[in-house]
């Protein structure tokens, strides 16, 4: 079988399931990134599920969205992060060392692996020949345990690139037009897989340009091979001796086809509010701008700077613009003031940041009230960059450069200056000051976590109940991001360790009386929110799902979902059930009371079920998703009670015990006196079983013995 990038990837990753498209499959994970937006409450379901090691070959932990210390409870949580990767076994990226993408890009990205990452961004280190995937905080802390991530198997959606970037035109113009065409869902349920003669002039950081905003079109991640390009790469890293060669087959099929050809693009700029919502920058031009932003993990490369660098030297932009300049990675910023870069953007009326998220999260940098804000970030969702009633634009770092100088939105095209052509440094600065290494496991042993008065345990929460009466809270409209569910910002983010605080911000954005009208519910048996299509879009942040789930919800109706979103609420017990028949969803209002009946027995016996609108003769046909593992999960309350009853099970099983392979879902029998490793009749596989269950857990046996150890 002559195979693409993806399907390599995948089946040299594969433990259950098969490569048909829809069905669940797991993955064996190699590496996985955590950031500190998210990755408190990761360590905190490390401790929670008893981990003492890192089963990965690298895991680390990234400080790089709450950087900005107002008072106590970031500079807690730092201290937290450290000590845990201390005990768990991560790679620890202290304040200041840059965002996590093209940290671990530049630092721990190997070709071939697969890497499991607390962001949704996670998808931008795609661009080495990785399958690279964000998904929510308590999925990366099963794979830090060294358990599969299960998906469901995407398509193989091949873009073929053809022709040259024109001058003027960059990375930024190709994701912006893939937008363009097929909007914030049109990636859903696919996997992008780049080839072409196009690649040739595609550095590996404008990949990564590309590679990173393949979240916003919903896609699973984004994967480019791992030719030359990314060789050379690693060679400017020191790590040349990471490189693998990973390329499609000839004549290698995708179930999907698009071609791009790269010398007919012109600048692109999505308006406010949403990163699909594309045009092209001649058709809003002299527009008034307040703020022009170059940075974040969207435009994160030397040429990104060096390039606004060049249009703006020897000039300075206008009194009323704010030209921010958001440097991505500690060694970047060095190169870039070894270069004089930094230089010409100061002396033209720029303003220098730490290397972090910040801006781009929300965390500083926010514009004026109603100001429109041209930023290279990639999500301009309402709110999420700190003002609430904000007019965010998203574009090339060219567009905001010519831009700022202009004091309004200008095609580059139209300066009267020649094309700034810049090249990386040959031999950039390679600084791992502020990236710790592991510690061996004997010393790990003796370190105590420290948590500051701002750190909360993760409550109880209690198994899904057989009959719910849940009044719909909130009905919302399509494509409700999850800074609409939970906004960022530092407002909010300081709270992540904080369930109890962080719940208060819960859907502020879209309804603000919805804490105090949850928790007067909570005591009567919980919620339901409806909404329409893509619900969750956007952040992987897990806690648009927990806050909600603290609050009460139990049910979640919608036309459909985003995916992250769709496995954050399994893993918290929350129920994702979508309308059968779209009027239906036209039908319900705020305040209806649904009425869910022998609720285990209907998702365990099917997919389709019905809802019953207490006080009326209506019932809604709904479906479910859940795969069999899935069910058991939503049944036990989340992912840390199903995994708390596996562990304290495992090791009970009798001999001959039979139990369900979940590397080939084969029927074996229990074949080892130990108790804790079973041998599967069909494949050989082993895990552990849990006895009185149908589910055994996928593991290595070595994996396995130290865990129960």
């Amino acid at each position: 079988m002559r195979m693409n990038v993806t399907q390599k990837l995948i089946k040299s990753h594969l433990l259950s399931g098969e490569m048909v498209s829809g069905r669940e499959i797991g993955l064996k994970i190699d590496q996985t990134l955590t950031q500190d937006a998210t990755g408190t409450m990761v360590m905190l379901e490390l401790e929670a599920m008893g981990i003492e090691r890192a089963q990965t070959e690298a895991s680390a932990q990234y400080v790089d969205h709450n950087v900005i210390q107002v008072d106590n409870k970031n500079a807690d949580d730092h201290l937290f992060l450290q000590s845990a990767t201390r005990r768990f076994g991560l790679y620890y990226s202290r304040p200041g060392n840059g965002v996590s993408h093209p940290v671990h890009m530049q630092r721990l990205a190997v070709p071939g692996k697969t890497l499991l990452g607390s962001d949704s961004h996670t998808c931008a280190n795609g661009c080495m020949g990785m399958l690279a995937m964000g998904a929510g905080g308590i999925d990366v802390a099963m794979a830090i345990a060294g358990e599969p991530i299960y998906i469901k198997m995407p398509q193989v959606w091949g873009v073929k690139l053809t022709g040259e970037l024109p001058e003027w035109v960059s990375a930024k113009d190709v994701i912006l037009e893939m937008l363009r065409r097929h909007d914030v869902k049109g990636g859903v349920g696919k996997i992008i897989e780049y080839y072409g003669p196009g690649l040739e002039n595609l550095s590996a950081m404008d990949r990564h340009v590309i590679a990173n905003m393949g979240a916003e079109l919903g896609a699973t991640t984004t994967v480019f091979p791992s030719d030359g390009e990314i060789r050379h790469f690693l060679k400017t890293q020191g790590r040349e001796g990471d490189w693998v060669e990973l390329l499609a087959d000839e004549g290698a099929e995708y179930d999907l086809h698009e071609e791009i050809n790269l010398s007919e693009l012109e600048p692109l700029i999505a308006l406010p509010s949403s990163p699909g919502n594309v045009v092209t920058v001649r058709e809003v031009a002299d527009e008034p701008i307040y703020q022009s932003y170059i940075g974040s993990s969207a435009n994160p490369g030397y040429r990104d700077f060096a390039v606004a660098s060049k249009i703006v030297e020897g000039n300075r932009v206008p009194d009323n613009v704010s030209f921010d300049i958001n440097p991505t990675s500690r060694q970047l910023l060095t190169d870039l003031v070894k270069e004089g870069h930094i230089a010409n953007l100061l002396t033209a009326g720029g303003r220098l940041h730490q290397a972090g998220c910040n801006g781009c999260i929300g965390m500083g940098q926010a514009p004026a009230t109603h100001e429109n804000s041209l930023r290279t970030t990639p999500r301009n969702f309402p709110g999420r960059s700190g003002t609430l009633e904000d007019k965010v634009f998203l574009c090339s770092p060219e567009t905001a450069a010519a831009s700022a100088l202009a004091g309004k939105i200008t095609d580059p095209r139209t300066l009267n200056m020649p094309y700034p052509r810049v090249h990386d440094p040959e031999e950039p600065t390679v600084d791992v000051k502020l990236l710790d290494e592991p510690i061996p496991l004997e010393e790990a042993r003796k370190v105590e976590l420290h948590k500051g008065p701002n750190i909360a345990s993760i409550p109880d929460m209690d198994p899904l109940h057989d009959r719910l009466e849940v009044p719909v809270l909130l009905k919302m409209k399509d494509n409700i991001s999850t800074d609409e569910i939970l906004a960022g910002g530092a407002r909010v983010l300081p709270y992540r360790s904080n369930l109890p605080e962080i719940s208060k911000f819960a859907f502020e954005i879209v309804d603000p009386t919805y804490y105090k009208r949850a928790m007067e519910q909570r005591g009567a048996g919980g919620h339901a929110v409806v909404a329409g299509y893509n619900y969750g879009q956007g952040s992987s942040r897990e806690h648009a799902a927990l806050a909600p789930r603290y609050l009460g919800l139990r049910v979640a109706l919608a036309k459909d979902f985003a995916r992250i979103h769709w496995q954050n609420l399994v893993n918290f017990g929350i129920l994702p059930v979508t309308f059968m028949n779209p009027e239906d969803y036209d039908a319900l209002e705020q305040g209806d009371i649904l009425v869910l009946e022998n609720l285990k027995e209907k998702i365990r016996n099917g997919n389709e079920f019905m809802i019953s609108v207490k006080n009326s003769n209506r019932r809604i046909p709904v479906q479910h998703a859940l795969s069999p593992r899935q069910i058991e999960i939503m049944i036990e309350g989340g992912l840390i009670n199903w995994v708390k009853k596996n562990n304290e099970n495992a090791g009970n099983a009798d001999v001959g015990e039979k139990v369900v392979c979940s590397a080939c879902h084969g029927t074996g029998k229990q074949s080892d006196e130990e108790g804790w490793q079973y041998a599967c009749t069909v494949c050989n596989g082993t895990g552990y079983v849990t006895p009185g269950d149908t589910t055994a857990r996928v593991a290595d046996v070595d994996a396995t013995k130290r865990i129960l150890d």
